[in-house]
């Protein structure tokens, strides 16, 4: 077996707001639900449910930020929105992500407005409680592994070298390149082989291990334009990734992971993989 090369951190990025603008860090913190503050809040529609960026691409304009005790909001031509981290709490609602029905705080009636003038309807904002356990798949994590209000797992790893291919294959289709904001990772890494992540079963990263227990499945979010929230190409760059990159009806890129223990990861920090 062929030993794998060394890497390192190129990318450390979080989305407080599901479905919403990352925050890049040069160091965060690792925690329970993943990465500190990962996706601990949603828009949800009236009744409760998730909206993304496949019904509303708007959404990758709202620009978060935590900081000073309050997760701050901005978005073109509205002025910034502070919520703050910690205030008096109405009961719980249940709201909707996939599958999983979960407990949340409502931001109240400022946030919703705040977003319904951005989004052209009517939302809510809502955070996960603290105390709410959302478990991960037992399939594929150990049975105490929880997370906030990502699609399925804590994390989610992806290479350069990866990418690099793909913009390889759209740049000979005359198609225009795509920046790895597309895919929405946590980790980016830099040094592998295209692909190589696919035969990972184990990544250590300042002490700490993660499980690679996952392909993931690509959606039309992908065909969204970080930088404007619009649309430039509906098929790309999935058709060129389904090309290469199919398994059955899923379209595959990047790798989901659960992490072992906490720990703070830092932009540049070498790590090691373990087929």
């Amino acid at each position: 077996m062929l030993p794998v090369p060394p890497l390192r951190i190129t990318g450390l990025f979080t989305y407080p707001v599901k479905s919403c603008g990352a925050i890049a860090h040069e160091a965060v913190e690792l925690e329970a639900r993943g990465l500190a503050w990962d996706r601990r809040w949603m828009v949800v529609d009236e009744a409760g449910r998730l909206l993304t960026q496949r019904e509303r691409p708007r959404l990758a304009l709202v620009r978060p930020a935590v900081a000073g005790g309050v997760l701050l909001l901005h978005a073109p031509g509205r002025p910034p929105l502070p919520v703050p981290l910690q205030r008096d709490r109405q009961p719980a609602c249940r709201v909707q992500v996939w599958e999983d029905t979960c407990e949340a705080w409502d931001e109240g009636p400022e946030a919703a407005g705040w977003l319904d003038a951005h989004l052209g309807r009517p939302v809510r904002l809502v955070r996960m409680t603290d105390d709410w356990v959302r478990p991960v798949d037992p399939d594929y994590a150990p049975p105490a592994t929880r997370t906030g209000f990502a699609d399925a797992f804590p994390l989610l790893v992806a290479c350069e070298s990866s990418l690099a291919e793909l913009n390889r294959r759209l740049s000979a289709a005359g198609k225009a390149p795509v920046p790895m904001s597309r895919f929405r990772p946590n980790l980016v890494l830099d040094g592998a082989e295209p692909f190589a992540e696919d035969g990972w079963r184990t990544l250590t990263v300042e002490g700490v291990t993660f499980d690679l227990v996952k392909p993931c499945a690509r959606c039309t979010t992908t065909t969204v334009d970080q930088a404007k929230g619009s649309v430039p190409d509906t098929a790309e760059p999935l058709a060129t990734l389904a090309a290469f990159r199919r398994e059955g009806s899923k379209v595959l890129f990047g790798q989901n992971a659960v992490h072992r223990g906490p720990g703070t990861l830092r932009l540049g920090a070498a790590a090691a993989a373990a087929p």
